[in-house]
């Protein structure tokens, strides 16, 4: 799927919940402390037995399964959750065909899905990020990549780690002579929309060729690995070396674990950044403005010289009308629940994945949208 949505702008300012291992801390204070608390609690007390189901992100996963379904549950034992890694492709498609009632997925719809499907919501639940990783044995620290490097990486232009493009970026570090093995998603994947839409950003080549999308007709190299989720990835960067992927945030512990590096990428503002709390919270502060009320919008290379250039929306995809009211009625709750600063969205859930929370003023939206579910 080749996708040519145009780019939005808007975020409002975020709190820093948390530092990604190595990385300094912010200190902008926090908008999202001030978002008004949902009336979850009240709606959950009404709900009867029900069951939700999810499928989707595999950047989303971990806060699904192992922070929010058991804190859930604990509070609201009637409801009985259950979640799959499947990739974002799956979690739209899922719920746009009714078989999961909650879709996760790291790209909002197509205007050409939406289109089709106009009862779908696209709910902003947190913040995340991707970084780029490699398994590049005797180098240390984190290597500066660009996005039109990356592009001529994954185009196969750019076939050897020590070629002069990236020994420009990266003066004094020994850099092997050996090929680079790129890594891609054989998934629909909202990592590979995060992905590619940088990569698009940044070479007007790789956005004439291949676009971008939760899927898209990669160059086909003989050295290319396809690999099924943010695990599969993790798994073929550690027992390849050589090689370089693109990882969902919420999986850069267990990365880092299995000795891979992850690199410094060149922003809009040409200045090489880590993934941190504080340059995704900056890479938010500049969108501020323009966040429309369906939320569905790019965070990709916002300006700004602290600002990292892969940030993201995690989003709910759910349809508006249920099959009936004790359904919608669940959902809202959990969905109230997930976005409330003091419950889901607190530094409790958030920081064990490296997220960070909705600021107020998409809160609000957020909120607006999860009334609009009716059964």
């Amino acid at each position: 799927m080749k996708l040519r949505s145009k780019w939005f702008a808007g975020l409002a300012a975020v709190a820093a919940v948390g530092v990604v291992a190595g990385c300094g801390t912010s200190n902008s204070s926090s908008s999202t402390q001030n978002a008004a608390p949902s009336n979850s609690s009240q709606q959950a007390a009404s709900v009867a037995k029900v069951t939700l189901t999810e499928t989707g992100s595999s950047l989303l996963y971990p806060l699904f399964n192992a922070q929010w379904i058991p804190a859930y549950h604990k509070l609201h034992p009637d409801v009985q959750m259950t979640a799959a890694s499947t990739g974002s492709g799956t979690g739209i498609s899922d719920a746009i065909a009714g078989t999961v009632d909650i879709g996760a997925s790291d790209a909002y719809m197509a205007d050409a899905q939406i289109q089709q499907h106009p009862d779908m919501l696209n709910i902003p639940v947190a913040i995340s990020a991707q970084q780029i990783m490699y398994n590049l044995p005797g180098v240390k620290g984190h290597l500066h990549l660009s996005g039109e490097v990356l592009a001529e990486i994954y185009e196969g232009k750019i076939q050897y780690w020590d070629d002069a493009k990236i020994k420009a970026l990266n003066p004094g570090v020994k850099l092997p002579h050996q090929v680079i093995k790129p890594v891609v998603r054989s998934d629909g994947s909202g990592d590979t929309f995060l992905f590619t839409q940088y990569l698009s950003k940044s070479s007007a080549a790789w956005n004439q060729n291949y676009g971008y999308g939760t899927t898209i007709s990669w160059p086909g190299l003989q050295t290319e690995i396809g690999a099924k989720g943010n695990q599969g990835v993790v798994a073929a960067l550690a027992k390849t070396p050589y090689s370089i992927g693109y990882v969902g945030i919420s999986w850069l512990d267990k990365a880092v674990q299995q000795g891979l590096g992850y690199a410094a990428l060149e922003n809009k503002a040409g200045k090489y950044v880590l993934p941190t709390s504080a340059t995704i919270q900056a890479a938010a502060q500049e969108g501020v403005k323009n966040v429309p009320a369906d939320e569905r919008i790019s965070l990709i290379d916002e300006p700004g010289a602290n600002s990292y250039p892969i940030i993201n929306f995690e989003y709910i995809i759910v349809k508006d009308d249920q099959p009936n009211a004790a359904k919608a009625d669940a959902l809202k709750a959990f969905l109230n629940w997930a976005i409330n600063p003091s419950e889901g969205n607190s530094a409790k859930f958030l920081t064990h994945v490296h997220f960070l929370p909705l600021p107020t003023s998409v809160h609000a939206k957020s909120e607006a949208q999860i009334e609009k579910i009716k059964g």
